[in-house]
């Protein structure tokens, strides 16, 4: 989506805000302009975002803090190890989270670019 986020985060954004409702629609908008802040350091992946909001209008969510996205993580074999969550404050993209499920499998955003079954 980006050149300026790294690629796990970059992919996991496009493939959990793909669905063309207004909320995700105004989301990927926010996207050129967003940074990684600060990355969780337990090596989850998890990203905390700066974005510069005087660039962009805040998509039509609750003014407060909401999941604006979510995904299931399902691996190859069918097992559902964990899931990741796209949270907005005040319309504006804030952090993508990475939650695991699992003590058996290792759940990070770097696999979760190939587990992805996005809610509708």
């Amino acid at each position: 989506m980006t050149e300026s986020l790294p690629s796990d985060v970059a992919d996991v954004l496009a493939a959990v805000l793909n669905a063309d409702n207004p909320v995700h629609v105004a989301l990927r908008r926010q996207v050129p302009h967003l940074s990684v802040r600060v990355r969780c350091t337990c090596g989850c992946g998890t990203a905390y975002f700066e974005l510069d909001t005087s660039e962009v209008q805040p998509a039509p969510t609750d003014p407060g803090t909401v999941v604006a996205a979510e995904a299931q993580l399902v691996t190859e074999a069918g097992e559902c190890p964990g899931e990741v969550l796209v949270f907005t404050q005040g319309g504006y993209l804030s952090w993508l989270e990475v939650c695991s499920w699992s003590d058996d499998i290792e759940v990070t955003l770097a696999s979760a670019r190939s587990w992805l079954q996005p809610r509708s």
